[in-house]
């Protein structure tokens, strides 16, 4: 059986779910395929020809793990909790062609794969619904190991197409299909900064609230107005007052950019390209000025990909590094060529459906 699971970019709402406001985000035509079949014996071998690597281990009550990240074993430990039953060995070969390290869920990806080929292959084997897909595949990267994380990247890239997620009050996803044109992908070939991005957009804006909302009660960034913002200007310097905005800011962005989303679902419109592409330029903007996760390199990318005729665009994932993506319905090879230029690799892409049975070979 080989099972295949898609990369994916976020539309809007990027550094905001750790806040818990909501995002969007589309899945991509770059994948993860495993493809593999059951053993003789109990021994789980997964072949990684990408990486020039190989994982081996042998089926046991409970797995323990070698090494940090061991996602391979956590996987079957957390389908174990869930009933999961696994007795026979299975050996399988990875393969992708989505960038690796880059913001794309390239890891994400792999463990849903590997979650929907286990539950196909378990003794007792239950094709699971794409949203539960998610759920274990979070367990299996995140719960798991105890990192920090939301559920964006599993129900994307397990789910597909695009999707909107709220994380608060409780889970909530609901599939979109808006008729998008092509995209550009674009890697920077520069490693991410994760955890210095982090350290200002997650926890300086989480000192911010926590200042405002002892000096204003009433303050929520789920609910306040972004033109309040400014009535808290004795309170924070300029910098922090900026970062507020543009969270503010964003929150607006994503939730225009449903409304848009979900129109043009129902009703053509002439102008949705345009309005798409500045929308997501607008976010970029908070995210490159304010948030500051974009890099002297990606913004060459973006500015050269807009005169090449994108219609808008965005630094993606976790940022100070890894890839943008420019919207581009009409000049696509155009845009590819002008990353091209500035030092990155271009890669035409489209929205794609979530995780699914590529082929299946009885045992």
């Amino acid at each position: 059986m080989k099972i295949s699971t898609p990369g994916r970019i976020c539309l809007f709402g990027e550094h905001q779910d750790y806040l818990g406001l909501p995002t969007i985000a589309a899945a991509i035509s770059r994948r993860i395929s495993i493809e593999g079949t059951y053993r003789n014996d109990t021994q789980i071998i997964i072949h990684l020809p990408d990486l020039n690597a190989k994982e081996s281990f042998f089926l046991s009550e409970t797995l323990p793990y070698s090494k940090g990240r061991d996602y391979f074993r956590s996987t079957i430990n957390v389908l174990k909790r869930r009933g999961f039953v696994f007795s026979r060995g299975l050996e399988c070969k990875v393969h992708g062609n989505i960038p690796i390290n880059s913001g794309t869920s390239s890891s994400s990806a792999l463990i849903v794969s590997w979650a929907n080929f286990l539950t196909r292959h378990a003794d007792n084997p239950t094709e699971v619904s794409p949203k539960e897909l998610g759920e274990i595949a979070n367990a299996a990267e995140v719960l798991e190991f105890g990192e920090p994380g939301g559920m964006m990247d599993h129900y994307s890239t397990a789910i597909g197409n695009v999707i909107y997620l709220e994380s608060t009050p409780k889970i909530y996803v609901e599939g979109l299909q808006p008729q998008l044109g092509t995209f550009v992908l674009g890697d920077s070939q520069q490693p991410k900064d994760t955890l210095g991005i982090l350290a200002r957009c997650r926890f300086g804006m989480e000192a911010i609230i926590q200042k405002v909302t002892e000096y204003d009660p009433t303050f929520s960034i789920f609910t306040t107005p972004y033109a309040q913002a400014a009535h808290y200007s004795s309170l924070l310097n300029n910098d922090e007052l900026g970062l507020l905005k543009a969270n503010l800011e964003d929150r607006d962005i994503l939730r225009t950019g449903k409304e848009l989303l979900i129109q043009s679902q129902l009703a053509a419109n002439g102008d949705f390209d345009k309005e798409f592409g500045q929308l997501l330029y607008r976010h970029f903007e908070n995210l490159r000025d304010h948030k500051r996760t974009s890099t002297e390199k990606i913004n060459r990318m973006i500015d050269a990909s807009m005169k090449a005729g994108a219609l808008g665009g965005k630094i993606n994932g976790s940022g100070g590094g890894g890839c943008m993506f420019m919207y581009a319905p009409d000049h696509a090879e155009a845009v590819a060529e002008a990353i091209t230029r500035e030092g990155g690799i271009p890669y035409i892409i489209t929205v794609d459906e979530g995780s699914r049975v590529e082929a299946y070979r009885e045992a």
